[in-house]
Parts: C-alpha cells; sequence; structure tokens
C-alpha cells in the first residue's frame, strides 16, 4: 500500500487562535460547537483566517457481491441506475451540490454496469463490483491498491483545482454490510449490535444479514491462522469504500477538511484512522443517521456529529446539509468584530 505523510496539525497556533475566539465581540464560549469547529479548521489550515475555496464532492460508485446473498432490500441494478439519475441533476446528492456550491464528481470506481455512454461519470472502474466475501476475499490485494491510489488522484485533482474542503459520499447497494463487518473487527463491539436495516430490510430481513455476516466473518477467522496479513480491508471492503480511503489519507496529507458523512464513511474513517490515526484531527464529523450502530462507531471514535437528522441516503448528503455549520463557523473568524474594534465593554 502507498505510504502517506500525515501529521497532526501544529499546535503552536492554538493560543493564538483561541485569544481571537474569545476577543470577538460575545460572551466567552457563547458559541459553543461552532468555536471549537472553528479552532479544528484554523488548526488544519495553520491559520486565524480560514477559507473554504472550491468545496468538492467525490461520488464514487461500485457494486458488491454480497449483495447476491440477499442482504439489501434494494437489488444491485439500482446502482447504475442513480449514477446515472447523478448525471441528469435528479438526486438528493445533486440538489445539495448546488445548494452549497460544490463541485460534484462523480467516479465510477466498480459499478457492474457500462457507464462509459456518460461522459460527466468518471470511469475508473476496477471492476464489474468486487466478489462475494461470503465465499472468500472481495478483492485482490492489488485490486485494493488500485482503489487507494484512484481515491489520492482524485484528491489531487481537487487540490490542483483550489479546494481546501472535501466531501465524500457513495453509491453501492449493501454496502452498509462490509461497513458492518468492519465496526465490529475495528471497534470489538459485537457483530449484532454493528447490523442495522441498511435501505429498509425488516425484522426477518435484518435476521438473515445477521447470519451472512456472521458466517462471513467465521470463514474470515478460519483463515487468518493461514494467511495473517489478509486484511479486513480486502477481504470485506468495497471499492467504492476503499478509494473513500485513499482519498481521505491523501485529503489529510494535503491539509484538507474533511467531511464524513453518515455509517457507511464513518467506517471507511474509522478504517483510515486504523492506519493513520492522525488523519482523524483533520476529520469533521458531520452526521449521526438512524443505521443501527452508527452512534457506537461514533462514540468509539469520540467523535461528535454536528447533525443528527435521521438521514440514510448516503451520497454524502448528510455532510452536504452540515456545511452550513462549517462556513458559520469560518465566517465567525473572518466577519465578527472583536471588542476593542467595536468599542464594546467586555461583558463576561
Amino acid at each position: 500500500m502507498k505510504t502517506f505523510h500525515i501529521e497532526r496539525p501544529d499546535e503552536a497556533l492554538r493560543p493564538a487562535i483561541q485569544q481571537k475566539i474569545d476577543n470577538l465581540n460575545k460572551p466567552k464560549n457563547s458559541l459553543g460547537r461552532l468555536e471549537s469547529l472553528a479552532m479544528q479548521i484554523c488548526l488544519i489550515q495553520q491559520t486565524l483566517s480560514p477559507s473554504l475555496s472550491h468545496p468538492c464532492h467525490l461520488l464514487l460508485g461500485g457494486d458488491h457481491g454480497i449483495e447476491r446473498e440477499g442482504v439489501s432490500v434494494s437489488p444491485r441494478e439500482v446502482t447504475w441506475q442513480q449514477m446515472i439519475n447523478f448525471t441528469r441533476g435528479g438526486g438528493g446528492v445533486n440538489m445539495f451540490c448546488r445548494q452549497h456550491g460544490f463541485d460534484l464528481k462523480l467516479v465510477d470506481v466498480g459499478v457492474d454496469y457500462d457507464l462509459t455512454p456518460y461522459p460527466s461519470i468518471l470511469n475508473r472502474k476496477i471492476a464489474r463490483g468486487t466478489q462475494n466475501f461470503l465465499h472468500g476475499p472481495a478483492m485482490t490485494e492489488a485490486q485494493f491498491n488500485q482503489a487507494i491510489n484512484v481515491g489520492v488522484d482524485l484528491v489531487d485533482t481537487c487540490k490542483d483545482e483550489g479546494c481546501q474542503v472535501l466531501c465524500l459520499g457513495e453509491m453501492g447497494i449493501a454496502n452498509t454490510s462490509p461497513s458492518s463487518i468492519w465496526m465490529h473487527l475495528f471497534t470489538g463491539i459485537p457483530l449484532q449490535k454493528c447490523i442495522g436495516a441498511g435501505a429498509g430490510l425488516d425484522s426477518e430481513g435484518i435476521r438473515h444479514k445477521y447470519e451472512v455476516l456472521s458466517e462471513s466473518v467465521e470463514r474470515y477467522s478460519n483463515l487468518l491462522p493461514l494467511t495473517s496479513n489478509l486484511s479486513p480491508l480486502i477481504y470485506f471492503g468495497g471499492f467504492e469504500m476503499v478509494t473513500a480511503i485513499g482519498a481521505m489519507l491523501r485529503a489529510a496529507e494535503l491539509h484538507l477538511i474533511i467531511l464524513i458523512d453518515g455509517f457507511i464513511m464513518t467506517a471507511c474513517a474509522l478504517a483510515a484512522c486504523q492506519l493513520y490515526p492522525d488523519a482523524k484531527h483533520y476529520m469533521v464529523f458531520t452526521h449521526q443517521g438512524d443505521e443501527s450502530g452508527h452512534k457506537a462507531m461514533l462514540d468509539y471514535l469520540h467523535a461528535e456529529p454536528l447533525l443528527q437528522l435521521g438521514l440514510r441516503l448516503g451520497e454524502g448528503t448528510g455532510a452536504l446539509c452540515a456545511f452550513p455549520i462549517v462556513d458559520s463557523a469560518v465566517r465567525m473568524m473572518n466577519e465578527m468584530n472583536n471588542f476593542d474594534n467595536a468599542n464594546i465593554t467586555r461583558y463576561f
């Protein structure tokens, strides 16, 4: 795997940032979460006057072999149908990107369909979906490395265009299944508590999903004494998920602000932090969704989400909805007056 050089932001500027925040014409700590968010962003950018130029949203599409086991209420063709819908501007992700001025990049990294007739979808296809991890690894090591490198290249393009804030979303039927397994393996939380309804399974569907995933984990565990270096990222991951990990790590390496969406992208963030713990300093966890286990995963990461709207659409929509809060934290630093300039007596 590619080596990343990720360091936590330099803390030397923290006292000056705190002094500026405390001297804004407001009672001390009165803007709450906006103040801690502003501190994080200023440390990431190493400035007292942060900015959010050219925000980019990567929408990564990929299919999953485990879908063949009936672990999702939606069939796999929904993946390619939605990807085409996005090219026409008709998805939730399109609406929120338009609303908040994000440059939306649609990327096919593993959709089980020929999307080349749609030039607005970047063709980075690794394969037409992963293999079924109930019966063996979802991908090869070479495919894993390819997906990581695709994520790196996408972020480099965004950076070259002037991007300072990166948002990530996914489109991949059944990708809550590998997310649940990663959560279980990386946190030690019992698998049953990591599995939810996904796109809308009923109680019987959730029971079946648990049985399939439990058997998959057991078979994987039985292989480990024979193949100790078989990473759960390779064995269970989706191409869009591994690409997201590569993108997150490269964004952290470049000191970009990374907006983390719901359950699946939080699982990717968890995996990225398993590889490089300091990547977490560049992540803003934006939304806690309704998927079972999401709160537990956020708690494990000591992450405080900005919103809790009950969203479970995916596509990065929770992160996009939270962007105005991030924008407010930046505007607070740049546009609020201070006590000295406003000739106001400090009242705290």
